[in-house]
Formats: C-alpha cells, structure tokens, sequence
C-alpha cells in the first residue's frame, strides 16, 4: 500500500526558503522542521492504514513556522514522512530486525531501535508493525540516499554557512508531540504533555541562556514549558551544535492539541493564534540572535522590528551528503 498525501514536490527531499530580501537584515538563524513532510513515496509498502501511518509525522509544524524567512531566517522542512526514513536519527541507529540480510555498516543500536523506531521504523508508536515483510539492505541505503542524506547536507551547510558569516549561529529544530504519551513512551501511557517542551540534551547543544530565554518567551504568552522532559533532543541538535564556538542548537515541542485534531490532522479552531505566537516567537528569536552575534552592542535605537510580519512563499532546492551520528538515544 502507498500513500502520496502531496505529490506535488516531486522527489525532492525538502523545502529550503532563504531569508526574504524585503527584510531589513538577515540572522544567523536556522529552523529546521524533519518530521513535517508529507510526501509518501510509492515504494514505500506499508501495510498500516494510511490514517494510522500519519500519526508518526509532526503535521503542520512547518506551516507554523512559515514567518521565519520574513523575519530573516532561514527555514528548511522535509518533505518524506519520518515513518519513512527519520531524519532525526544516527546514521548508525539501524533496527537489524527489519532488514532481511547482514548491514554492511556499523550499527550502534539506541533504545529509539529497541522500541521499533530507530533510522527507519518498524513499529509505529501504537506498537503496530509498519511492515508485513523484511526491507532490503538496498531499500534502506536508497532511502539514505534520497532524502536523510540531502536533509542533513541542507540543515548542515545552512548552519555552517550563517556560522562562517556571522561568527555564530542558533539552530532550532522544531518538532510537534502527542497530547499525551504512548506505549512506547519513556513515562509510560497516558501522561498528559505541557505546551511546549524545550530539548538542549541537558544544556550541551546550546547555551542556557538561549533555553532560558525561549523558556521565558513562550511563558509570557500563557504556555506552560518544560525543559528535557521528556524530550531532550536528538541526532539533529547533537550533530551540527557546538555552544563553545557559538553554534547553538535547541529542540521545541509543541503540544498538537494546541492547534491540530490527532486523528484527522487537520487544524483546530486555535491554529491561527498559535501560528501567531509562533511568529512573535520567531521575532524574539531573531533579534536575540542579531544582539548577541559578536562583536553587536546592543542599543534601544539599534533597529530591530519588533512588529508581525506577513509571511509568504517558498522555494525549492535540494542535494546530498551527510554526517553521521553517534547513536545517542534522545528524544524526538
């Protein structure tokens, strides 16, 4: 069985939107949604209900991030779905019990394996097996090839690129998260999630100044966050972060009953307030950067616009390569 929900990006394996020109001025910031895509690939043979299957994907983050070229960042979001190949893994987190010869590679097998979803899953949260057969070692290296492997060469040369420019660097990677947990969850079932939940693997790929400061933003509008619990960050805030050299990077969680029905995925009746509080997020986030990029003194009249912006449309590119991971079991 396949499921194409939107055949229209081709196979390219993302969206890449560069800041707008109409912006006063660019910052070095990086947002990043892997787990929004919606492009199922006709090879894919599940055997799942197609409905069921969509649970796995953080639908709509990408939509909520869509302000931040015109704030003067940049945004990249996948295109495949993460049941298909998780961006947000190691390289190194193959799950042997899917494939149906020897993985020529080394394999350092995570707890995200153990439970069904490491770099390619097997078993949906629910428990449900993905697959009624083995995946070919080919399969796997193929869905390496197409989409993990441009998506990190994206996410990894946006970040070095505003690095090498500015000095320094503030990476998010953004997530969405059910209401409450699963089966398969670290807290076990039926835990009910906060608004939003902030991951900088226990202040490694970040500065706690910058989690502090989203901490403090998202509060005074009303939410309720926690800070790595549960979620502390994966492959993609662990592998291109480096806080001593000023690349930061921060993992947000957003609660999906905030703005979205879990079994349809379609947009709640709240989605456009919280789309909004997601751009004033994203304003909050650009001028912390454009303050704290060395060698910037802040001053009251030093032309930051903290008005809403109008947000638009996007561009395409893609391409290839990747780095690998060292099979860290965090959260998402």
């Amino acid at each position: 069985m396949s499921t194409v929900i939107q055949p229209h990006f081709g196979n390219a394996a993302y969206v890449l939107t560069a800041p707008r020109t109409t912006h006063d001025h660019d910052v070095p910031v990086v947002f990043d949604s892997p787990h929004s895509g919606t492009w199922y690939p006709a090879d894919f043979g599940h055997i799942v209900d197609p409905l069921v299957l969509r649970r796995a994907e953080d639908t709509h983050v990408d939509v909520l991030f869509a302000a931040a070229p015109d704030l003067g960042a940049t945004l990249i979001a996948a295109n495949f779905p993460r049941s298909y190949i998780d961006a947000n893994r190691s390289l190194l987190d193959i799950d042997a019990a899917l494939l149906d010869a020897t993985w020529p590679g080394p394999i350092n097998v995570s707890r995200k394996t153990e439970k069904g979803i490491g770099l390619v899953w097997r078993l949906l949260d629910t428990g449900e097996a993905i697959y009624a057969r083995k995946l070919s070692v080919a399969e796997v290296q193929a869905r390496i090839a197409k989409c993990y492997a441009p998506y990190h060469k994206a996410v990894r040369d946006a970040i070095n690129g505003a690095h090498k420019h500015y000095g320094a660097v503030w990476h998010v990677n953004c997530h969405s998260m059910p209401a409450t947990s699963s089966v398969i969850s670290e807290e076990g079932p039926g835990v009910a999630r906060a608004d939003f939940v902030l991951g900088d693997r226990e202040g490694t790929s970040c500065s706690p100044a910058f989690t502090t400061f989203v901490s403090v933003v998202l509060k005074e509008m009303g939410y309720n966050v926690k800070i790595n619990d549960p979620y502390k960050g994966v492959e993609l805030v662990r592998a291109y972060s480096d806080p001593e050299t000023n690349k930061h990077s921060l993992q947000i969680e957003i609660n999906r009953r905030l703005y979205m029905n879990e079994n349809t995925r379609e947009p709640n009746e709240n989605f456009g307030k919280l789309q909004q509080d997601i751009t004033r997020l994203i304003e909050e986030i650009a001028a912390y950067a454009h303050d704290n990029m060395p060698g910037h003194r802040h001053h009251h009249d030093c032309g930051h616009d903290h008005s809403h912006h109008d947000h638009g449309g996007h561009g395409h590119s893609h391409g290839n390569g990747h780095k690998r991971g060292d099979g860290h079991n965090h959260d998402h």
